[in-house]
Parts: structure tokens; sequence; C-alpha cells
């Protein structure tokens, strides 16, 4: 039982953590943050363990961990606010070329994220060619570029 009662505090722990670490974080992880995490685990390993390294051990500390999430997916779809708080809402960040940098700020996006994702979704080049930005739930960045003559955005007009 001790396994059961450590895992779902070490799960509750690590949820309120990367919450506040907002979805910028998850959603365009670095390879900086990817040792991170394996450090975290390494560290947090012997917490939930404790001193019982046995096989049924890490069965029962598995099974917890993924019956909190199961719990977790099932309350969600019930409570919307909490669907929200756990999960977030997606968040516009620029909007008619212009940067909203308050919520830039406090979603730890800056220009150069914009315009990488710019580049890549669309091949546009300016802050001025998008109509609106927007960070998704799942922490990457969604663009919708600025319609020039009322047709469809010139980088998609050479695929089509």
């Amino acid at each position: 039982m001790d396994a059961v009662i450590r895992g779902v505090a070490v799960y509750g722990v690590l949820l309120v953590i990367f919450r506040i670490m907002g979805k910028r974080s998850l959603g365009q992880i670095t390879t900086f943050d990817f040792i991170l995490l394996l450090i975290i685990s390494e560290a947090i390993q012997n917490g939930m363990v404790g001193n019982d390294y046995s096989v049924t051990n890490a069965f029962v500390l598995i099974l917890t961990l993924l019956m909190i999430d199961i719990g977790l997916s099932l309350v969600k779809s019930k409570l919307p606010i909490l669907e929200k708080w756990l999960e977030g809402v997606p968040v516009v960040i620029v909007e008619h070329g212009r940067p909203l940098i308050d919520r830039m700020r406090a979603s730890r996006v800056d220009v150069s994220d914009i315009l990488t994702a710019a580049r890549k979704l669309h091949g546009l080049e300016r802050m001025d060619q998008i109509k609106y930005a927007v960070l998704e739930r799942s922490g990457e960045i969604s663009i919708i570029p600025e319609l020039e003559g009322g047709l469809r955005p010139r980088s998609d007009a050479r695929r089509a």
C-alpha cells in the first residue's frame, strides 16, 4: 500500500509542476528539456520505490500511475472546468501581425518561436503575414496566414 500512496503523491506533485510550467515546455521539447525529464525521473524513482525494488512493487506503481491517468481522463470528461485547468485553453498570441506581448510573456513564447512556426507551416517570413498565431493546448503554435487579395496564402497557392 505504501507504493500506491507514494505513486499518487508523486503523480500529483508532477501534475502541478508541469501545469505551472505551461504548455510551451511540453509542446516544444528541446534536448535539454529531455535530459531534464530523465534526471527528474531518476530523482523521483527512489522516492516512489522506497526500499522495495521488487518486480511486484514496480507493477503496483505502474498500475497506480495508469489508474490515476485513466481516472483523471474520466473526471475531465465530466468536469470541463477541471479539464481547462489541467489541459489549458488555446491562446491567441498574434493578431493581424501584431504580437500580443503580455500573452506571449505569460506563455513564455517569443517572436522567434512564432516566426519559426510560420516558416515551417506556411513559408511565411514576416510577422505582418500572420493573421493569427495560436498557442494550442498541446504547446504547438498554429498559424493562420493573412489572405492576399481575398485568395489563399501564396504558400498554399504554390502547392495547389
